[in-house]
């Protein structure tokens, strides 16, 4: 997929690169109340936006080709389409954007350093067993999984990639210095939003914010009242769900999308919301737990390192 036309249009200071379910939408929201930083509303997703693992519905099978959206040097024109998102704030002291993936994109450290040489990261670090758990609900509540949590671990692998942490920051820190890296702990972020707004601000060198006068990002989340129910429910909306994401990117605008936005529409408007009405998740059963704390701290391992500090504190049951 390729775009037309190019102008010189403002680029990102800085990247929110993740991870999901981590608070990430709450510092955005956040920060975009900061009259000396310009944000976009949405996740851009442009330095990963060709991974089938974290971004299936980005790419598709069209008369047996696969279409998929190029970021290499020679597309200039999908290039312009990442600068457009960027356009309203040309104007503005800082800018930044937000994609929760880039965290574990192999592909995305070096892809943004060769293009923002000079950009800032700020990735938000969360219990790694409770960000799993969040990202299942949010895979159901969103019509995205027909499983239960444990067989989600099996087939969606972006629930144990999006809990990798150790690995991909050190690439980053490699890739980009530990100046311009900044991970921030979600439980300290929970624990005093000030004083790690604070932090944030200061190192991104904007004005200080006093969120006493500042809204906060609240988004009550509501959970299947029969979690097996909600599965057959994403199980018969499958075909509708399994296309939400394709025109991310733009550049699809014939009749057929037309229609398949305006399905999408009803279909989360009126028929997924049905059973989301819970006000927690089921707990999480005791094995998975224990399954989960010894593989994503095996998967982490040197973290509390890398961080100076001893996670294990933090997070129950972390020994990385």
């Amino acid at each position: 997929m390729t775009r037309a036309a190019t102008s010189p249009f403002r680029l990102p200071d800085f990247i929110i690169g993740g991870a999901p379910k981590c608070g990430t939408t709450s510092v955005h929201f956040i920060l975009g109340q900061n009259p000396s930083i310009g944000l976009p509303d949405e996740e851009i997703h442009y330095f990963d936006a060709d991974d089938p693992i974290t971004h299936p519905d980005f790419l598709h099978v069209q008369n047996g080709t696969l279409e998929w959206f190029d970021t290499s040097a020679v597309h200039t024109a999908n290039l312009e389409w990442y600068r457009q998102r960027f356009h309203p704030f040309a104007d503005m002291p800082i800018v930044g954007e937000d994609s929760t993936t880039y965290l574990f994109s192999e592909a995305a450290p070096e892809r943004i350093k060769a293009l923002l040489p000079d950009a800032k990261l700020i990735f938000m670090l969360r219990d790694p067993v409770k960000r799993a758990y969040s990202q299942y609900w949010h895979l159901i509540c969103s019509g995205r999984l027909t499983c239960s949590f444990e067989e989600g671990l099996l087939r969606h692998t972006s629930i144990i990639l999006g809990s990798t942490y150790a690995p991909h920051l050190a690439r980053y820190l490699k890739v980009f210095g530990e100046e311009k890296v900044k991970a921030v702990i979600f439980e300290d972020f929970i624990g005093d939003q000030q004083a790690q707004i604070n932090d944030i601000t200061d190192y991104l060198t904007a004005p200080r914010m006093d969120l006493a006068t500042a809204q906060t990002w609240f988004n009550q989340t509501s959970y299947p009242t029969h979690p097996k129910a909600q599965q057959w429910l994403n199980w018969v909306g499958s075909k509708v769900v399994a296309k939400r994401y394709r025109n991310h990117m733009g550049g699809n605008d014939g009749w057929a999308d037309s229609m398949r936005r305006k399905t999408h529409y009803r279909w989360f408007r009126y028929i997924n919301p049905i059973l989301l009405k819970a006000p927690k998740p089921p707990p999480m059963q005791d094995v998975t737990r224990t399954f989960l704390q010894q593989h994503l701290s095996a998967r982490n391992a040197g973290l509390s390192d890398m961080m100076g500090r001893d996670l294990s504190k933090v997070w129950q049951g972390f020994t990385g």
